[in-house]
């Protein structure tokens, strides 16, 4: 009777190392960084069927080739590039301050901990401002058809949705650089431009001529794939700064935490190594969305 009321109130697990060789609260941290993996999976997953679904998508070495006091400086990818550096470099910095933690340094948790903050805090000025410049700026973005999507962007007006004026195309097409010109004149083969191109090369014309040239021409404009692209690329794009975000107040609170001493007392820094979680996965995420939306 005895053996039989020992192992009655035996538990299982009673939430230390075992069967998992981790901390119930590590073990926790992996499941819900496993369902918020299927979450942007099926995001990303959803793009990529509308994406390749679409003949007119817009092109994203001309959607992206601004920069802060550069304008459209012909730099496909130059300005998310220093975003993904930002981002990583944040990760290595979070892995320092988790080795720190290890060690039982505080001081230099904390050192590590504001430098991780500092970047995660970059990248979302930096994303702010893209995200401006998507809103706010005139964009000339030429569709992997070979078709040409003007997307006259105004506080009052839709971006992505509603079809270009001719006025705003010419707007437009004047505050674009040459060599963007070129490429899209080189890429219209429908109506003016074949005459034009009996007589002219196009990057032998003037930006005033390019631009008659341009305006003139058949071009077919069509706004299927701007809606979408739009929708994704905001939704995504701002569902991982969200994330970002919250990762940045995590390690807020964690180095207050730290500086507190409040893992010094309890012998151990185990909410910054979860913390890190997190992070490194909010860095991961954002190799896909890189990928998906930059890059393809």
């Amino acid at each position: 009777m005895a053996t039989a009321a020992i192992q009655t109130n035996t538990k299982s697990w009673s939430g230390g190392r075992s069967p998992f060789n981790a901390s119930y609260g590590k073990v926790m941290m992996w499941y819900f960084l496993m369902s918020d993996a299927f979450t942007f999976g099926a995001f990303l997953i959803s793009y990529g069927t509308i994406r390749f679904s679409v003949n007119n998508w817009p092109d994203p070495n001309l959607v992206f080739n601004s920069m802060p006091f550069l304008g459209h400086a012909n730099l496909p990818l130059g300005f998310v590039s220093v975003m993904t550096f930002i981002l990583i470099f944040s990760s290595v910095t979070m892995v320092l301050a988790v080795h720190e933690g290890h060690n039982m340094n505080r001081k230099g948790v904390e050192k590590y901990m504001i430098m991780t903050i500092i970047g995660g805090a970059a990248f979302l000025g930096c994303q702010a401002w893209e995200w401006t410049h998507l809103l706010t700026g005139e964009h000339v973005a030429l569709l992997k058809n070979g078709t040409l999507s003007v997307m006259n962007t105004t506080a009052s007006a839709n971006p992505w949705g509603l079809p270009a004026t001719h006025e705003a195309m010419l707007l437009a097409l004047q505050k674009t650089p040459h060599e963007t010109l070129v490429q899209i004149a080189n890429t219209l083969h429908h109506g003016a431009t074949e005459t034009a191109y009996a007589t002219h090369n196009a990057a032998s014309m003037s930006n005033a001529e390019l631009t008659n040239l341009i305006s003139t021409s058949d071009l077919h404009l069509n706004n299927v794939g701007r809606p979408a692209f739009g929708s994704y690329f905001f939704g995504i794009t701002g569902f991982h700064g969200f994330h970002v975000l919250s990762g940045v107040v995590i390690n807020i609170i964690m180095y207050f935490k730290t500086k507190l001493g409040h893992f010094d007392q309890r012998g151990h820094y185990e909410m910054i190594e979860k913390a890190g979680l997190y992070w490194h996965f909010v860095d991961l995420v954002w190799v896909f969305v890189f990928l998906c939306f930059y890059l393809v």
